[in-house]
């Protein structure tokens, strides 16, 4: 099931959660000795890969009520224990996990931290 979104930002989305927005690689169209492979052979593929575009905040922590200390100010603000995932990354998923969104006639995924395997981080990437 995909969902198209007609927003034109991409800055305007806020993942939520331990939620990530990926931008699957392309996918190959041939195989390493040149045959052809027919349309969605490798979409049925249970692993895939792509560039992590947004994270959300992380694994929620519950806030903690002091009671026994009356005089602090209590604040009740929601704190996350971060991801491992930054931008630009490259995420290998699992592919039953991910949610398909259609933005700007682009195929995005929305995979939760649990179903990626493995990051493959180059920090000279953006230097």
């Amino acid at each position: 099931m995909s969902v198209q979104i007609d927003e034109k930002d991409l800055k305007k989305f806020i993942v939520i959660g331990d939620r990530v927005l990926i931008r699957p690689k392309s996918l190959q169209d041939r195989t390493k000795s040149g045959l052809f492979l027919p349309p969605g052979v490798q979409e049925k593929e249970k692993i895939h890969s792509g560039y992590v575009l947004k994270v959300g905040p992380g694994y929620p922590i519950p806030a903690i009520n002091e009671a026994d200390e009356p005089w602090k100010d209590r604040h009740d603000e929601v704190k996350y224990v971060p991801l491992q995932t930054k931008e630009g990354d490259l995420a290998v998923y699992l592919q039953n996990s991910s949610y398909e969104i259609e933005f700007n006639r682009e195929k995005l995924i929305i995979v939760p931290h649990s179903a990626i395997l493995l990051l493959i981080r180059d920090e000279d990437l953006f230097k």
